[in-house]
């Protein structure tokens, strides 16, 4: 199917830089575009043709109603839209602006992932986000609480986390306690900043509207109409990951964050989140969202870095597997030895 779109005033904006968001659109949709003299030709399947056409609609109707959306926001919309049939250009604005009220930014995902987990956040009280680093985990959890927060569906924020490199031990640390924990704590800032004025920020911290404190500070307390974030939570104990759960009170919403393949605890078999994964998995109430490489949205380098690992992590385990198959072969009644290697490596991972 072949079809033409008038070109209208300010399209153009849409294109991106060196046409760069049409062709989002011809590798997504699998349709040619070719830019006329007064129109843009789309070719290809009628729903694809349709949907192209759609965006080019629902950029103009935004465009109209005095919704700017710059090129890299706008980038990130056409990667989710491409990549599920479901969502049109102007329902991702829509939420992306409701979400960004009192905010800096704008809170918008960069994959259908990052979308869905926006909307686990929105649509239920508890969210586990797992995944590699740089893939908006902590970043996106912050700007939802900014944006509860601003919104007055809640009346304050808590942000929490391991400090394990120091073992939870901070008295050796000299200065005051905020200033012995405030390293460890350093990322949850800088997302704050980030999304709000310093100002608001420094007034926030003050009156304990938002709090950041390790997680040995949650014992014992309910904390409600609040929105929990508890942050590398791949660094908790299983007692420690019970223990925080288990805080929540009315009105209150939690997010829990973690990379499985970056635990730093002395036993990794002992993650706390490891633990939850399996034992709160179908829990009403709890959503668990992964992510992958596919949705690193740092530096491009970080993606392939990430694949890397993983291609000589799966490498190295088939080289351990055959070396103890081999093992077993030459050595009499190594079975249960070589299925006591696989145990620890295992744990280890």
């Amino acid at each position: 199917m072949k079809k033409n779109v008038e070109l209208r005033p300010n399209l153009e904006t849409l294109f991106g830089t060196r046409d760069e968001n049409l062709h989002l659109l011809e590798r997504g949709l699998n349709v040619t575009i070719e830019l006329l003299p007064d129109a843009v030709q789309i070719r290809g399947t009628a729903e694809d043709v349709a949907r192209v056409e759609q965006v080019f609609d629902d950029f103009d109707y935004l465009r109209q109603h005095g919704q700017q959306v710059f090129n890299g926001e706008l980038s990130s919309m056409l990667r989710v839209l491409v990549a599920d049939p479901s969502v049109t250009l102007r329902q991702l604005a829509d939420a992306g602006k409701q979400r960004s009220v009192g905010s800096k930014r704008a809170v918008q995902p960069k994959s259908i992932n990052q979308r869905q987990y926006l909307e686990a956040i929105e649509q239920s009280d508890m969210v586990f986000g797992i995944g590699p680093a740089g893939t908006g985990k902590t970043y996106l959890a912050v700007a939802m609480a900014v944006s509860f927060l601003v919104a007055k569906k809640v009346q304050r924020i808590i942000l929490a986390r391991p400090a394990v490199e120091a073992g939870e031990r901070l008295g050796f640390l000299p200065g005051t306690l905020q200033e012995k924990v405030d390293p460890y704590l350093r990322p949850l800032y800088d997302a704050l900043y980030d999304l709000l004025e310093p100002e608001k920020v420094d007034r926030f911290l003050e009156k304990n509207v938002i709090e950041i404190a390790p997680i040995a500070f949650m014992r014992g307390r309910t904390l409600n109409d609040s929105f929990v974030i508890l942050d590398e939570a791949q660094n908790t104990t299983s007692e420690q990951m019970k223990m925080f759960v288990t805080r929540l009170g009315f009105n209150s919403k939690a997010v829990i964050t973690g990379d499985i393949t970056q635990i730093d605890l002395p036993n990794p078999g002992r993650s706390g989140l490891i633990e939850a994964m399996n034992v709160l998995q179908g829990v009403d109430g709890i959503r668990f969202q992964l992510f992958n490489e596919t949705d690193v949205v740092r530096h491009h380098l970080v993606q392939r870095i990430i694949r890397a690992y993983e291609d000589f992590k799966a490498r190295d385990d088939r080289q351990l597997t055959l070396q103890l198959e081999g093992d077993s072969v030459r050595t009499p009644g190594a079975l249960e030895s070589m299925e006591a290697k696989k145990q620890t490596a295992a744990v280890q991972q």
